[in-house]
């Protein structure tokens, strides 16, 4: 089955074949403009050197396609953002390895339930009046009962000047 179009004038022919190479051109100068474009806003969540910046989208815009995949096999993994995220995370847990519960005296690790230090027992922590819980020396409020701390320190210290201050009957 032959494709007849004999009926048509050649002028028509050449005119829809131009249109459509036309067409054709437009689309691929627009997916490789497209293509340079998103290579720029990519290099540059992923990258702060202006060099690499530069290369990326040149490189998509001289080589298109292929220009595209070598970027994709030479670009950094991660995003600058990811990268942020990997080294808060490593921050994090430093910081968390660093402030283990130790002694502020002699630096021996002590236990989270430990009032005084084993080694050279200097108080590390102390108990709440008001409902029994072990507190850290620094803190001025109870955080599970929410007595001050303050006010409790100066009671016991008035009840025991009270009790000092009272005749002996």
């Amino acid at each position: 089955m032959d494709l007849d179009l004999s009926f048509l004038p050649l002028e028509i022919i050449g005119q829809v074949l131009q249109a459509l190479t036309f067409l054709g051109a437009a689309y691929f100068a627009l997916l490789s403009l497209s293509l340079v474009v998103w290579s720029w806003n990519d290099i540059r969540a992923r990258s702060r050197d202006i060099f690499a910046r530069l290369l990326a989208p040149l490189m998509v815009l001289v080589f298109s396609l292929p220009g595209l995949l070598l970027y994709f096999i030479l670009r950094p993994h991660e995003t600058l953002a990811e990268a942020y995220e990997r080294e808060l995370e490593a921050e994090a847990l430093l910081q968390d390895m660093v402030e283990a519960d130790v002694c502020p005296e002699c630096g021996h690790p002590v236990e989270p339930d430990f009032m005084v230090c084993p080694l050279c027992k200097t108080d590390v922590r102390r108990v709440c009046l008001s409902c029994g819980r072990l507190l850290e020396l620094h803190w001025s409020v109870c955080p599970f009962c929410g007595q001050s701390l303050v006010a409790e320190e100066m009671e016991e210290l008035g009840m025991a000047v009270g009790v000092r201050d009272k005749p002996v009957a």
